[in-house]
């Protein structure tokens, strides 16, 4: 399996007109096609003044849970939301990640399309010697026939709250409410859906609204993305905060395997 080869045709194929959507079998094993999804797909457009797109998409399987160690378990997020020209899309359930796709590739520019595998059989609530309730049983498992899109850019609050704004995308939207019910606090959690663009008007509303803020992702503390989202709130709603943002995050090791359930 050659990465680079994969995304490179895909580049070529969306420099011809078509609208290619591929996959990396892991977003582990996409670093020999970094150079090509950041130095081409994501400046085709702005070298070519316009002249040429780069409408692809590429999916990858994200994150931890599946005891895959540190070769199958990388959450990179942050590594695409640091270029300039790709988006970056992250579900965390069905009927989100079918409207999200579609949306992906009728966009006219690049989008990474992180599918968190911890999410595959059901909403994953931190607790891992619990059974995993199926999407058939839960609520946003039901997928409507055909299209429809969710659009890029555009949060969504799942759990509306008082008390705190709670930041997060994929598996930790669940985690996050868990955390909320087990609790007591009274946290509003949004579902960002899409790191880049992203909905900053959502966020400051609520932030505003509960006066604190924590960010919460599964990839490594230092220089993941919630310290951009954690430097935006700051920047937005300065007057509006009670309590310095906190983000509770992976730890800054490689994942580790013999520690998958701390981690």
């Amino acid at each position: 399996i050659s990465e680079s080869g994969i995304v490179g045709s895909a580049i070529g194929m969306a420099a011809y007109g078509l609208k290619p959507c591929v996959e990396v079998q892991f977003a582990d094993y996409v670093y020999p096609a970094y150079d090509q999804i950041v130095s081409e797909a994501a400046r085709l457009r702005y070298r070519s003044n316009g002249d040429f797109t780069c409408p692809i998409v590429v999916r990858m399987p994200t994150g931890g849970g599946i005891f895959g160690g540190q070769t199958h378990s990388q959450s990179p997020e942050a590594l695409f939301t640091h270029v300039s020209g790709l988006k970056v899309v992250v579900p965390s359930n069905p009927h989100d990640a079918k409207g999200l796709l579609i949306a992906a590739i009728e966009d006219p520019d690049p989008v990474i399309f992180l599918e968190p595998k911890r999410l595959y059989n059901g909403p994953f609530d931190g607790h891992h010697e619990r059974p995993v309730t199926p999407w058939s049983k839960h609520e946003l498992g039901e997928v409507a026939d055909g299209h429809y899109t969710v659009p890029l850019g555009k949060a969504v609050i799942r759990r509306p709250g008082a008390a705190v704004t709670v930041l997060a995308y994929g598996t930790m939207v669940y985690v996050a409410q868990a955390a909320a019910e087990e609790t007591g606090i009274d946290a509003e959690i949004i579902d960002l859906r899409t790191l880049l663009p992203l909905d900053l008007e959502t966020i400051v509303a609520s932030v505003n609204k509960t006066g604190r803020c924590v960010v919460v992702h599964e990839a490594t503390l230092t220089s993941g993305f919630g310290a951009e989202l954690s430097a935006l709130v700051q920047e937005n709603c300065f007057y509006h905060l009670e309590a310095p943002v906190v983000r509770v995050a992976g730890w800054d090791t490689p994942y580790p395997h013999a520690q998958e359930w701390d981690y």
